[in-house]
């Protein structure tokens, strides 16, 4: 009792000793339930760079503070901001007694609703995920709107990839380095524990890293700045999964210099929103503190997200009309439950030591070592010299023999006479047609049944025709990263950083059921001879369950990235000066011998070596306390993914030819308003990115000249190569909030623009049929592909949100908001795009028959989705009791249960017009595109509790 007296009388000594001689701000941050004081809370007076925290009891100190008119703004992480005007007079200060802070809204929204759909999540062997934009973004009332209200429609902002944003754990980029985006599964499940964010938008500056043109993403698991107590929460929704239950802990730092984390999830369905997908997921994570002074501190965090979903199959129009729009053609009937042939697994734990080291009151440094082993897989069934078990294979389809005039027959009445239509001429019927539609509507699932009978037939002698199999890729990956953050003068802050990864990624099949066989060849049945041999050095192989067959490869890279950065801060501008510069190294290492490629498989490759850099700048210039206009510009080149360095990677060494660096610029200007009732912000901008590279692999007809007779061979499986991609993006974004009372306020966010392709690529084709000892790099250049002008593919480019919400004092909500999305485009087919579409005889320039201007640009028209309307309500009550707060947040996602697509592709096996027309003839093509469709009316709700 005498040493809290004495404490005591001291604290209040030096508090007005203070009073009496300095001119400042003062004031106490409380929860609204707890009436608890919040440490750790930020406090910074805008328009300057004084930043406070609270400390344990809740209470933060400014001095020295300019006198007049300032904005205080206060914040932290699952609370609302506060933003206070604050009259500051010489030699006085400022008390602002009890600042109540009550819990924000879209906190628990990040916390709970699920934002990444089936149809967003990339099936390459990366496993990464081209999701709507950098998730859980910012408060800002746009960010907000892009990510829960317009991301079930895939919505990017600025039409912008996640590979050209830079999502961090620590300061540790996690971008893959195999195609530049995100692996988000590898945290999934653990909202609680990843809540600690800072976002950086468009090419801003960030305090950790260059960073790209879409925005930076920094988590950090640090474990004495999560806020101590412990989270219960229970959910359930009918999404990707059915139900989730959470539960986190955290320690606080007690008096020995220690702090720690844990947090845990399980996700699980028996089936998700569309047919046959079945998700379990598993997360666990931990993060330990030991502060040995001031200056030195030890945090060690270890992430486990162990992730397995089944995937739901694109399908074209006929397709939809026969069954559903949720059908899906992975799945079917085994043993009285559904069996997917098609599962995403993902389980690629993260190790991770950080080092602070607090050098001044002025100067910090951060240091991060982190390993990242596991392994992705995406399974499928493989056949060979057997029937495609695929029940949308085009010869299921009624579209293939209504397509082809053989299966016709004279439609006879019951005398055996012809039935003559009303011009007096015969007509026409297709009972093959009619067997194989009653087929697939009755069945039109993958028959597990057929496939394990003909395994088992006693001619094959345990040869299976089928099996199972996954592409894997186990990945190794070490990364380092130091940064630092000094305070070098009053208005100047340097920021420097340095980013080392070194990569060792196997890529192989793994033989996961022989589905009632006992071993599977590993041989190309489309081959003979040695070309058909997987691997001349084990030739003839028989494998079985576990084995590696088919390819098996590595990827070898290793990247460094240093970067600094200066920031001036004044009292009408604000500036920042940023360079980066970054070398890339990657190579092939072929661990089979393939036969096609005898001579160029097997070994390493050369090394493809990028060297890269980047300039940026930008300035905020304060009209006044309230009101600034921002600008921000970017040149940067950036090298081409790993995935698309090889053209082949499965099979050869060859690199893929033409690759260049990307080069990429941007800029864009901010009007912006911060007042305590009225926050908005207005951009425009603009985005291009030149000499980016595509490559993809498809089964396609009418390529290449077989022979003197000018036949064509249309028997080719193909890796298609376009270089020289050239994108350009410009719009506007809008977003505001207004305080309409205390209790209503409203919301709406507006983006329009327009992204196209800005120049002709050029495309070539490899051909493995084409392969042999004298040509080990079998490329055929088709020119160019005609794609400038067209819109870049599933993007709403236009996309506009209006929302009302009221909070009630007594701690429940309720929110509403109606979206419109618009001009969202499907992915076209390049080669389509060549003369090879429309030029029959190359050597002549003769074009198809029928192949007019108007008849060749009808069916190159680029299509355009129907606009949405989409209404979501959201809502909550909490209750505080005791010591603890009980609560629920609940969702219902597009009212209305409105279908609509959310992207799709073009399929490009008919690669001539002759061929197309074909196809098209009856108005139902065997290939035509295919589309994924968004989910319907969807609810989440989620219980808590907070102890």
């Amino acid at each position: 009792m005498k040493k809290l007296v004495i404490s005591t009388l001291f604290v209040m000594q030096v508090f007005f000793g203070f009073a009496q001689t300095t001119t400042g701000i003062t004031g106490k941050v409380v929860d609204s339930k707890t009436q608890k004081p919040l440490q750790n809370v930020v406090a910074s007076i805008q328009n300057t760079t004084l930043t406070a925290l609270t400390n344990g009891a809740g209470v933060f100190v400014f001095t020295e503070v300019e006198k007049g008119s300032q904005l205080l703004q206060i914040k932290s992480f699952g609370y609302k901001d506060q933003l206070l005007v604050v009259e500051v007079e010489t030699g006085k200060v400022v008390d602002l007694g009890v600042i109540v802070f009550e819990e924000d809204i879209t906190s628990e929204q990040q916390l709970s609703l699920v934002t990444i759909t089936e149809n967003d999540l990339g099936d390459d062997n990366s496993g990464s995920e081209s999701t709507s934009g950098l998730l859980q973004a910012s408060r800002d009332v746009f960010q907000q709107a892009a990510a829960f209200n317009w991301g079930q429609a895939r919505f990017r902002i600025r039409g912008l990839d996640n590979e050209y944003g830079t999502t961090m754990i620590n300061g540790i980029v996690m971008n893959k380095i195999y195609d530049g985006r995100p692996q988000w599964s590898n945290w999934g499940g653990l909202n609680d524990a990843t809540r600690n964010q800072e976002f950086t938008m468009g090419s801003g500056p960030s305090d950790y890293t260059f960073g790209g043109i879409l925005g930076t993403q920094e988590i950090n698991t640090r474990a004495s700045i999560y806020r101590k107590g412990s989270r219960i929460s229970f959910s359930g929704t009918n999404t990707n999964y059915s139900w989730r239950t959470m539960g986190t802990h955290a320690s606080g730092m007690n008096n020995k210099g220690w702090a720690f984390v844990v947090s845990a999830s399980r996700r699980w369905a028996q089936e998700g929103f569309f047919d046959g997908t079945n998700y379990s997921a598993n997360s666990l994570f931990a993060s330990v503190e030991k502060k040995f002074n001031d200056k030195h501190s030890l945090n060690f965090t270890s992430i486990f997200a162990q992730n397995s979903r089944a995937k739901t199959s694109p399908n074209t129009d006929e397709v939809t009309r026969l069954k559903d729009f949720k059908y899906n053609s992975y799945w079917g009937w085994q043993d009285g439950e559904k069996r997917n042939s098609r599962v995403k697994e993902i389980e690629e734990p993260i190790n991770m030591l950080s080092h602070y080291w607090k050098i001044s009151d002025k100067t910090n440094l951060n240091t991060n070592v982190a390993y990242q082993i596991g392994h992705i897989g995406n399974s499928r069934l493989d056949f060979q010299l057997a029937n495609n078990p695929d029940p949308t294979y085009y010869k299921n389809l009624p579209s293939y023999y209504l397509n082809s005039p053989s299966y016709y027959v004279p439609a006879l009445d019951g005398s055996g006479n012809p039935i003559l239509d009303e011009n007096g001429n015969p007509t026409y019927n297709n009972p093959s047609a009619d067997i194989a539609r009653n087929n697939f509507v009755n069945d039109g699932q993958v028959d597990w049944t057929d496939i394990y009978r003909v395994n088992t037939d006693e001619d094959r002698a345990g040869k299976s025709a089928y099996v199972l199999y996954e592409d894997r890729t186990a990945d190794k990956l070490w990364s380092a990263n130091s940064y630092i953050n000094s305070q070098i003068a009053d208005n100047i802050t340097l920021n420097a950083g340095v980013n080392f990864k070194k990569l060792s990624s196997r890529n192989y099949q793994k033989l996961l059921d022989l589905l009632g066989g006992t071993y599977f060849e590993d041989i190309d049945p489309f081959f003979t001879g040695a070309a058909s041999q997987t691997d001349l050095n084990n030739p003839n192989r028989q494998v079985r369950v576990g084995d590696t067959y088919g390819y098996n490869y590595k990827l070898l890279a290793t990247t460094f990235e240093g970067f600094t950065q200066f920031k001036f801060t004044y009292k009408t501008i604000d500036f920042y000066m940023a360079q980066s510069f970054a070398r890339s190294e990657y190579q092939r290492e072929g661990l089979y011998r393939n036969g096609i490629y005898a001579n160029n498989s097997f070994g390493k490759s050369e090394k493809v070596i990028f060297e890269n850099f980047g300039f940026k700048g930008g300035l905020t210039y304060k009209l006044t306390g309230r009101q600034m206009l921002d600008f921000n510009g970017v040149y940067m080149t950036k090298a081409p993914n790993l995935r698309n360095s090889f053209s082949n990677a499965r099979l050869n060494n060859n690199i893929t030819p033409d690759l260049r660096s990307e080069a990429i610029m941007s800029a864009d200007a901010s009007y912006i308003i911060k007042a305590p009732k009225f926050k908005a912000r207005l951009t425009g901008f603009f985005a291009k990115v030149k000499d980016a590279t595509e490559i993809s692999f498809y089964y396609g007809e009418g390529l290449f000249d077989a022979g003197e007779d000018g036949d064509t061979d249309t028997d080719s499986f193909i890796s298609e190569i376009v270089t020289g991609i050239s994108k350009k993006n410009i719009g506007g974004e809008f977003g505001f909030e207004y305080q309409l009372t205390s209790t209503i306020k409203v919301n709406g966010a507006a983006s329009y623009g327009q992204y196209t392709y800005d120049e002709n690529p050029n495309l070539k084709v490899n051909d493995d049929g084409q392969a042999s000892e004298t040509n080990a790099n079998p490329i055929t250049d088709f020119g160019r592909a005609y794609l400038k002008g067209y819109k870049q593919p599933g993007i709403p480019q236009q996309a506009y949100s209006l929302g009302l919400e009221y909070r009630d004092p007594k701690f429940w909500w309720i929110g509403a908001n109606v979206n419109y999305l618009a001009d969202t485009y499907i992915d076209v087919s390049s080669i389509l795009r060549t003369t090879n579409f429309v030029v029959e005889d190359p050597t002549t320039g003769t074009g198809f028959d029928g192949g007019t201007n108007e008849a060749v640009r009808a069916a190159l028209k680029q299509e355009k989705f129907d606009p949405i309307t989409l209404v979501n309500l959201v809502g909550g009550k909490s209750w505080r009791v005791n010591s603890s707060t009980f609560g629920f947040f609940a969702s219902i996602n597009n009212v209305f249960d409105v279908i609509y697509k959310t992207g799709g592709f073009e399929q490009s096996r008919k690669a001539t017009f002759a061929e197309f027309q074909e196809d098209n003839a009856n108005g139902t093509p065997s290939f035509g595109p295919k589309y994924f469709y968004g989910y319907g009316r969807t609810y989440f709700v989620n219980f808590y509790i907070n102890f």
